[in-house]
């Protein structure tokens, strides 16, 4: 898809002032599966197509972008989620109820449990790709 002077989607005529991650292409073998899959644990939607990407906007001006790849291999990324703790019990409840197994860890060896790490909750999953996905109410502390 050629690139195009267009219309600015976040309706502002001016820059930032800062680095901010806009959008991430998301490699699926199947673009609405996975795309869909996401939008449920989460509580999101699936926006329309654009181009050969399928959007899914976390809410903070980020989208990921979900392109297909036929043919070709998906290489297992991760993807961490910072979400309201208040939301936490329902995502997990959503994973259950689509038989997806979660863990407390990144390398998947505590089965269905959630860690308590930086004084929050969490879990990590996989997505129909294999992508270690993780959903966390605590960013992670990071050394100064």
């Amino acid at each position: 898809m050629p690139h195009t002077q267009q219309q600015d989607p976040h309706g502002s005529e001016q820059g930032v002032d800062v680095v901010q991650l806009d959008h991430h292409a998301v490699f699926a073998r199947d673009r609405n599966l996975s795309a869909e899959f996401l939008a449920t644990v989460l509580g999101l939607e699936v926006g329309r197509p654009f181009g050969p990407f399928l959007p899914v906007d976390l809410g903070n001006g980020v989208t990921l972008d979900y392109y297909e790849l036929r043919g070709e291999p998906v290489q297992s990324q991760h993807y961490a989620f910072l979400v309201p703790d208040a939301q936490f019990d329902t995502m997990v409840s959503r994973l259950e109820a689509l038989d997806v197994t979660y863990y407390a860890d990144p390398h998947h060896k505590e089965p269905g449990r959630v860690n308590q790490l930086f004084g929050g909750r969490g879990a990590y999953f996989k997505d129909p790709d294999g992508h270690n996905m993780e959903i966390m109410t605590r960013p992670y502390a990071r050394p100064r």
